[in-house]
């Protein structure tokens, strides 16, 4: 069972879930409370729909159930460590396509490559502003020509 508590923005007035297609939503995966808490009311202020995990194994099964249009997941994780978990999530094929962003505060040389090895779509080095973010989450959600071409 999940102990981690689900973010979701209230419902706007007259509408449902089904009827808001523009809300896309993102799974949050830091295992650190107030980078998790943090992260999650940012991008629900700025319009996502936020769904939160604190481990990576929670992290796939959440990634599985809720299919969000994108993951943030911090690398250094307990119980299942964000790269285990994103070669997971881009193993399975219910999840394969979702895009994976890593973040990590112990930045390394060949950090970013090993993240990208596991599955990761892009890296990115923690503390990273909150708009900063938004700004990448809203770049990596951008249709590209070659999704559209199947």
């Amino acid at each position: 069972m999940s102990q981690s508590a689900t973010k979701l923005p209230p419902a706007e007035a007259g509408a449902s879930a089904d009827s808001a297609p523009s809300k896309k939503r993102v799974l949050v995966v830091d295992d650190f409370d107030d980078a998790r808490e943090m992260y999650a009311e940012y991008l629900e202020f700025a319009g996502f729909q936020v769904e939160t995990a604190r481990n990576g194994q929670e992290a796939v099964e959440k990634a599985q159930e809720a299919s969000p249009d994108i993951i943030l997941m911090d690398l250094s994780l307990p119980v299942m460590d964000g790269w285990e978990a994103t070669r997971l999530i881009k193993q399975d094929q219910r999840t394969r396509d979702i895009p994976v962003m890593a973040l990590s505060g112990h930045v390394l040389a060949g950090s970013e490559n090993h993240a990208k090895e596991a599955g990761a779509d892009e890296f990115v080095a923690k503390p990273c502003l909150p708009q900063d973010l938004e700004n990448k989450i809203r770049t990596m959600l951008k249709p590209s020509k070659a999704k559209d071409k199947r």
